[in-house]
């Protein structure tokens, strides 16, 4: 695993196609966080991207693009992360896209700029479960499946385990943080406060925020507050 990930506790993540202020960027990008990842589902185009790239690049954070959409790569990132959704049902998801993706641009990649994320989608309402047909009614045994798969089938370096919008079973995460032993477990959803954020940083290596940046900003903010724990 690259050092540089081993050492991201708290990722920030910005939405090009939702509203937000120059003064907002530079408050979350000097939060004291690791990084700013910038990625989203829905209408995610090449210059939204681009415009909020740009304003994030005057500051000196860490930041990375999550790919949903090809036409929407933008140049100048410091890594990219590459979704494979685990439990998709959507062959698209899986590798087809995957492949399409590398016939057209594979010549261009720069593979140490790359890292593949692990996705287990679990919320049914969102908008990524829609996309990806993913199958989210799964029980604790198959969640532990579906990281051992990741971990150690695949051995990818990420597993992202995406609640999208809500909160998850915390005892499932402590689950899932006893088999894995090689990829490292992200969790994203619903934290909605600095003691959601605790609580699954005791389990999860690294913890996204998202949808609360545009909730309920200052209460994003004290999120960073867990890497003092």
């Amino acid at each position: 695993m690259e050092s540089w990930l081993s050492s991201i506790k708290h990722i920030f993540k910005l939405d090009p196609n939702k509203p937000i202020t120059d003064e907002q960027i530079e408050r979350l990008a000097n939060s004291g966080t690791d990084a700013i990842v910038i990625g989203g589902t829905l209408d995610i185009t090449y210059e939204d991207t681009r415009r909020l790239l740009k304003e994030v690049r005057k500051h000196s954070v860490l930041v990375i693009q999550e790919i949903s959409n090809m036409e929407a790569i933008v140049p100048g990132f410091d890594y990219y992360y590459i979704p494979l959704v685990l439990n998709a049902q959507n062959p698209e998801w899986i590798f087809n896209i995957h492949q399409y993706a590398l016939k057209e641009y594979g010549d261009l990649v720069n593979w140490n700029q790359v890292i593949v994320e692990g996705y287990v989608v679990l919320n049914p309402a969102s908008s990524v479960a829609s996309l990806t047909d993913s199958k989210t009614d799964l029980d604790l045994e198959d969640l532990v499946a579906y990281a051992r798969l990741c971990d150690q089938l695949l051995k990818l370096p990420i597993l992202y385990v995406e609640y999208s919008g809500t909160y998850g079973e915390v005892e499932w995460i402590k689950e899932v943080r006893n088999i894995v032993h090689h990829s490292r477990i992200f969790y994203g959803g619903g934290i909605n406060s600095l003691e959601k954020a605790k609580e699954m940083a005791h389990y999860a290596d690294t913890i996204i925020v998202g949808n609360l940046i545009y909730e309920d900003f200052e209460q994003a903010l004290l999120t960073v507050q867990l890497k003092t724990r």
